[in-house]
């Protein structure tokens, strides 16, 4: 009998335990699809108070994704939802990959960062106010000189298809002394490695020599190298390679209407610096591959020696190769119909990413605490 109680006691006791742990764990789901909830309420009221159309996200920590989804829409007419595998131009972001492309031919003996770029090109890049030759060093950390004339560089725009211009021709009448674009106004008066400029046609160089030197075009050589190797398999450089109706629809708020007006699908002549094609799935693949420094060791686009030599600082130490170092690593991307980011913040070991189908930035900022306070609420 003292048995018999002994046992009813201990699965009574039993009963209790479980019972209480699957309380905590029912108000430990319910406080976290509270907080996810909150999340998207964010979310969806940015994006009324932004006028944007469609937005996708990614956020993770280490090699670990913590959230992903798609809000709003890729095509509002059609009513088709906005999702992580919705493709869209990244705008600037697409120059990291240009530097990826580069540094694969440093490791491999193709190319050297400090030699003059006349070296690789069929054309002699000129600059009327430096007698120091220009480096890919200098080509990606923006510190050419080769400055970008808004007029001709947005004429670039190819709306509807891609571009008819080829890249070497473009560049070639830009940077030559006797091109037909060109001026001494096209580069600043200062040092190669002395400024800091921005330069969209600088990037557009960069993505020529790894053209000439790997003797292919830079789509099919980064699909060999990069998005083949990590399963990017919604990721183009061309409207021509893919199936459009895949692609989003990209919009631009009228604040005299008060609506979103289409922007039409278009091609970049320059487009290494800002041409690339992809989706939140792939780019997140993309992005987590480098910052763990290739933990897959079978994926062999970088050594980890080249992949640590991209985030050092080379002029400035806040961008180094075509990507932002420092505190926050990754870059961000703007064109029209097109608002992307891809960053990792290191203090809270957070990474995330967004495509947004619409011209314009959210209040950067606010979005930006408010994510990585999701994620690291997540992470716990």
């Amino acid at each position: 009998m003292i048995k018999i109680l002994k046992v009813k006691n201990y699965v009574k006791h039993n009963y209790l335990i479980l019972g209480i742990a699957f309380h905590l764990s029912f108000i430990s789901a319910k406080g976290k699809d509270s907080t996810i909830l909150q999340f998207d309420h964010f979310i969806n009221s940015s994006m009324k108070n932004s006028h944007i159309a469609g937005l996708g996200i990614s956020i993770f920590s280490n090699d670990s994704v913590l959230y992903k989804k798609g809000y709003g829409y890729k095509d509002i007419k059609q009513k088709e939802k906005f999702t992580i595998n919705t493709i869209m131009n990244i705008a600037s972001i697409s120059k990291t990959f240009v530097g990826i492309s580069i540094m694969h031919l440093v490791e491999r003996g193709f190319i050297n960062l400090d030699e003059d770029v006349n070296n690789y090109l069929p054309f002699e890049v000129y600059n009327p106010h430096s007698n120091i030759v220009i480096t890919l060093r200098h080509l990606m950390s923006h510190t050419s000189g080769i400055i970008d004339d808004e007029d001709i560089y947005l004429s670039s725009y190819n709306y509807g298809n891609d571009s008819p211009i080829s890249l070497e021709k473009f560049l070639k009448n830009y940077l030559s002394a006797d091109g037909k674009h060109f001026s001494k106004s096209n580069f600043n008066n200062k040092q190669p490695g002395e400024e800091f400029a921005y330069s969209n046609i600088g990037t557009g160089l960069a993505g020529l020599i790894v053209e000439k030197i790997s003797k292919k075009p830079l789509n099919v050589f980064t699909k060999e190298i990069i998005f083949t190797p990590l399963n990017m398999n919604n990721t183009y450089w061309f409207l021509s390679e893919m199936d459009q109706s895949k692609h989003s629809r990209l919009y631009k708020f009228n604040s005299k209407k008060n609506k979103l007006d289409l922007v039409k699908p278009y091609g970049l002549t320059t487009y290494p610096d800002g041409g690339l094609r992809t989706t939140v799935n792939d780019l997140t693949k993309y992005f987590i591959f480098f910052l763990n420094n290739n933990k897959m060791p079978k994926i062999n686009i970088l050594k980890k020696e080249s992949i640590k030599e991209i985030f050092k600082p080379d002029y400035f130490d806040y961008y180094s190769k075509f990507w932002n170092i420092g505190d926050t690593i990754g870059h961000g991307g703007g064109d029209p119909g097109v608002s992307t980011g891809m960053f990792y913040n290191k203090e809270n070991d957070i990474g995330y990413i967004f495509l947004i189908n619409t011209s314009g930035f959210l209040k950067m900022k606010a979005f930006e605490q408010k994510v990585i306070e999701f994620g690291k609420y997540l992470k716990q």
